[in-house]
């Protein structure tokens, strides 16, 4: 799933998911005369592949980097404004992107830090630098010197005989710059400034009230018999996060950024799967992190910016700028899956139901209608009187570092020739941070690969991957990548046992994270995975692929404790059961990416006020038939991350866009042998390694062969 992120030169605002991180360039003289010298952020990283100096690093840093680095890139903007020399693609274009390194490094480390180990002072910062970094973006952006210098090099570009890559670079540069406003009047320039400070406030106001409100909502347990159905290892668990908020005789579920809890699977008592429920749909609504006034200014804003540049609503000015070009096809196909999904939710409901009614006709348990906190506990049980197992069973084959060593890395050296060392001698941010040293087949080095899997209260939800370091030509780096997850941290000296779909979120993240080593590209900003928002999720997607294929499951589910193999008709089970509960899985994600396009086709007059936001949401889910109570959408609203805080605005539908493109290549994978070097290597040549050097739409379809086709995704989802 997807990461938040921050491009070069502060072009883009953070973005959720799981994309790239600013690069670690070389820094430009004045760096070290305007910092301290020891600021961590002051010169380059001598680090091996320039890790950041993580040891090194304090709160305090933060603030001087950021001004300096701001102030040096205004000042490396203002030697290209003042160039005498005719604009060329070096003196203008490379410029640009050679500029700003100090504020990237900075950047990088911060942004990094403020989702995965935040701390009060480092939500602070955030909150004081949002708007700054807002109104230097601008001033970049909206330098009509320096747009009349670029436009000059893009109106002869016929002319410059640039290889693809520059020619690239320089019509992605020009766009960001009309995108950003740069041919508004002086007036409203003026505005868009004024409103881009606002939205980047209410953005991070939006995330932190988040992350402070799932803190906040973690539901305490008394008596630790509630806790029936889970394992003693998750007790433990629970028992820990209890003892770290100083709850010591007590049991602490925390929540995850999602509407529906891990938990509510194997919880056996009712109540508690309601509280938990009622405790993550009430996050954010009300009370001191109270989001439904942010929602609502922040919708409202973003309309009006869309209107200042020139398109009807916002969702208009986001998609002109994806794959998918526009709100009536992201509609057209949304639209499309409702049916089907919607459909095969209610045979899955009609299932649950009918088992609750036979154990109340059996006197079980008391016959009731099932509601959102039933459908995961009962499912289960579906489950596991159709397939023959339950989670319980396969937990103990998925210990976290044999799928990592023995699935990840092995799926990775059988299709590209990797191999990964363990770094032991380099600064982490976090104690449960490993480093892996990553090697190509003949021994050339390719980056750092970091893995941070465990949850921490001061760690946001979900799971994304991001840069530490970019990958670039232009000056000489290698990619440093890392993934985050929220694997609850069992007690010290207990294996960390996975749920089979931690298993496939593990995969999702490498998939992003090769994606960014692999990179091979000369500008930082075109590197690993600086592509559109509906392609960036493919090369995740596909790697899933390899959690359920055969011959890399056998080799990684294997017990903890005895080394044996999972039998095979277990293996079997788990595998047949893969399209068991899509019609739940495809329904929670379709009504929260059309919820997303409600938010963003609307205009400013449209926007709803703070007391009509849930109203409106309602309204949204019932417009578009995605309004079915036992199955509420993946994210609400007042906690849609994604599409408030998130870089995913109007674009939460990438998912299922990009994975009609996974599922064309994972059946490419099938027709060509499957598990091949060869056909490793050649998507790596072709996809991987290329960043956006090139058309995205057309890499894929110089490895496909011709354009996506929508029927392996249908097939796979079970929506056929």
């Amino acid at each position: 799933m997807h990461t938040s992120s921050v491009r070069r030169h502060v072009i883009l605002a953070i973005a959720a998911i799981a994309c790239t991180l600013p690069a670690l360039g070389q820094t430009a003289p004045a760096a070290a005369a305007t910092l301290s010298a020891d600021n961590p952020f002051a010169r380059e990283s001598t680090l091996p592949y320039h890790l950041p100096p993580f040891d090194h690093v304090k709160d305090a840093d933060f603030r001087p980097a950021f001004e300096a680095g701001m102030a040096e890139q205004r000042k490396e903007i203002e030697a290209i404004d003042r160039d005498p020399t005719p604009p060329s693609f070096e003196t203008t274009v490379v410029a640009f992107e050679k500029s700003g390194q100090l504020l990237d490094r900075v950047s990088t480390v911060f942004f990094n830090l403020n989702g995965s180990n935040s701390d009060p002072e480092i939500l602070k910062i955030a909150s004081e630098m949002a708007p700054k970094r807002s109104a230097h973006r601008d001033a970049l952006l909206l330098d009509p010197v320096l747009f009349a210098r670029l436009d000059a090099v893009y109106q002869k570009r016929a002319t410059l005989q640039l290889d693809p890559e520059s020619m690239q670079l320089l019509e992605r540069t020009y766009t960001q710059f009309v995108r950003a406003g740069a041919k508004l009047s002086d007036a409203d320039k003026t505005r868009l400034k004024q409103l881009n400070e606002q939205i980047a406030s209410l953005t991070t106001k939006f995330q932190q009230n988040v992350l402070k409100a799932t803190k906040e909502a973690a539901v305490v347990v008394d008596n630790v018999k509630d806790l029936d159905g889970f394992s003693p290892e998750q007790i433990g668990a629970a028992a820990e996060a209890a003892k770290a908020r100083e709850l010591s005789g007590k049991w602490v579920i925390t929540l995850q950024n999602t509407t529906i809890q891990p938990a509510l699977e194997q919880l056996r008592n009712r109540e508690l799967r309601e509280r938990i429920y009622k405790a993550s749909i009430g996050r954010a609504d009300g009370g001191a992190y109270d989001n439904n006034v942010v929602v609502a200014q922040i919708v409202k804003l973003r309309s009006e910016k869309a209107a200042l540049l020139g398109y009807p609503v916002y969702a208009n000015y986001v998609l002109a700028d994806e794959t998918a070009g526009t709100p009536a096809a992201v509609n057209q196909m949304l639209a499309r899956l409702v049916p089907a999904a919607m459909a095969n939710a209610k045979k899955e409901a009609a299932d649950i139901q009918k088992l609750i009614d036979q154990q109340a006709k059996a006197g079980n348990t008391k016959s009731f209608t099932v509601q959102p906190w039933d459908w995961a506990f009962y499912a289960e049980q579906v489950r596991k009187a159709r397939f023959g197992f339950d989670q319980s069973e396969v937990k103990p084959y998925f210990e976290l570092n044999r799928v990592m060593q023995d699935g990840l890395f092995y799926a990775a050296h059988e299709l590209y020739g990797l191999s990964f060392k363990e770094r032991h001698d380099l600064p982490v941010y976090q104690q449960d941070v490993r480093v892996f040293e990553v090697f190509n087949a003949d021994g050339s080095s390719v980056g750092l690969f970091l893995a941070d899997y465990f949850s921490r209260d001061n760690k946001r939800g979900g799971a994304w991957m991001s840069n530490y370091v970019d990958q670039s030509r232009l000056y000489g780096l290698k990619p440093v990548v890392v993934n985050n997850l929220n694997i609850p941290k069992p007690p010290q000296g207990q294996p960390t046992l996975m749920t089979f779909d931690e298993v496939r979120t593990m995969f999702h993240e490498f998939g992003h994270a090769l994606h960014g080593l692999f990179s091979d590209v000369n500008y930082p900003s075109l590197a690993g995975t600086s592509v559109p928002r509906d392609f960036v999720e493919f090369p995740s997607q596909y790697n899933e692929m390899w959690a359920r294929e055969p011959i890399v499951f056998a080799h990684y589910a294997k017990h903890y404790q005895t080394g044996a193999p999972m039998p095979r008709a277990l293996l079997d089970k788990v595998l047949a059961a893969e399209k068991f509960g899509q019609g739940f899985s495809t329904t929670e994600y379709i009504a929260a990416a059309l919820l997303d396009q409600q938010w963003h086709q609307i205009t400013a007059s449209q926007a709803p006020a703070a007391d009509k936001v849930m109203a409106f949401e309602a309204a949204a889910l019932k417009k578009d038939a995605v309004e079915y109570a036992p199955v509420p959408p993946r994210y609400h609203s007042l906690y849609f991350s994604h599409a408030f805080a998130g870089g995913y605005a109007a674009g939460y539908y990438a998912y299922i866009w990009s994975e009609v493109l996974a599922r064309d290549v994972e059946q490419w994978f099938h027709t060509h042998g499957g598990l091949q070097r060869a056909n490793g290597d050649f998507l790596r040549a072709k996809i991987l390694s290329r960043g956006r050097s090139m058309n995205p739409e057309l890499m894929f379809e110089q490895f496909y062969g011709g354009p996506p086709d929508i029927g392996p995704l249908l097939e796979h989802r079970g929506l056929k």
